[in-house]
């Protein structure tokens, strides 16, 4: 089985594709630099073992991280409680299958690479894919799955942390899709300023994208738009835009990678 390490800013995701390719188990944890190989090979094989899971089931591993201060601990974590080298996504050597056709390859994150690779095997391009996480992404691919570039706006969570912090009579509030555009109330103007606000970003944005990209590329193909992250289906449910909404495209992209590589 395969260990698929996905390391966000905020989470990391850890989760166990078996042979066939099947999400046998699926878990989260905060982004902590400062916790040790030992105490996530504890928490990660005590959940494993409520799944049916053992150590010795996992024979290859990859990551994916954008916190390049986790990469020491999960690389260990492989190494000591599961027997294995983990393939790192970005690293020299790892074939991503695509191409990433920006002005500086290295600087793009490897969550966004690792969509990329996933919406292209599952879904085809051109596409647009939108991740919700920490920051909110815009990232865009070719008929042949190349990564084009995209662009980067403030995660919704983060606006609402970023609201609270500096108006000091706006409370903290949990992001939801309000039934009308005009809150009566502080809470429900907020919520309805966040959801709609980022769908109304969306659309223009994903609007400005398929026009550029038929420009540049001469492509009249119709891109689809894939969500993924914890709200992608809430938004999907606002944003007629969004045709397809798959929370598990990173982890599935982890999953080609590897096969590309083993």
């Amino acid at each position: 089985m395969l260990l698929a390490i996905d390391t966000g800013n905020t989470n990391i995701v850890f989760s166990v594709f078996d042979d066939a390719g099947e999400n046998r188990g699926e878990w989260r944890s905060s982004t902590d630099t400062n916790r040790t190989a030992d105490e996530f090979g504890i928490w990660l094989t005590q959940l494993m073992d409520m799944e049916g899971l053992t150590r010795k089931d996992i024979h290859a591993a990859i990551i994916s991280s954008v916190v390049p201060a986790m990469l020491f601990s999960l690389r260990n974590l492989c190494r000591k409680y599961f027997g294995c080298e983990a393939v790192v996504v970005g690293a020299p050597g790892v074939d991503l299958g695509i191409k990433r056709l920006v002005d500086q390859p290295e600087e793009v994150g490897a969550d966004r690479v690792v969509n990329a690779v996933a919406a292209h095997q599952r879904y085809g391009g051109p596409a647009i894919i939108i991740d919700f996480g920490t920051a909110t992404t815009f990232d865009v691919i070719d008929g042949d799955g190349n990564y084009l570039g995209g662009a980067i706006a403030p995660g919704i969570n983060l606006s609402l942390e970023a609201l609270h912090q500096a108006a000091a009579k706006l409370p903290r509030v949990a992001i939801g899709r309000p039934g009308k555009a005009i809150g009566k109330g502080t809470v429900e103007a907020m919520r309805s300023g966040i959801f709609w606000g980022y769908v109304g970003m969306m659309e223009g944005m994903v609007l400005r994208i398929r026009a550029e990209y038929r420009d540049e590329e001469g492509d009249e193909r119709p891109m689809r738009v894939i969500s993924t992250g914890g709200l992608a289906p809430l938004f999907q449910e606002g944003a007629d835009i969004i045709d397809i909404a798959d929370q598990d495209l990173t982890l599935h992209g982890l999953l080609i990678i590897h096969q590309l590589n083993s």
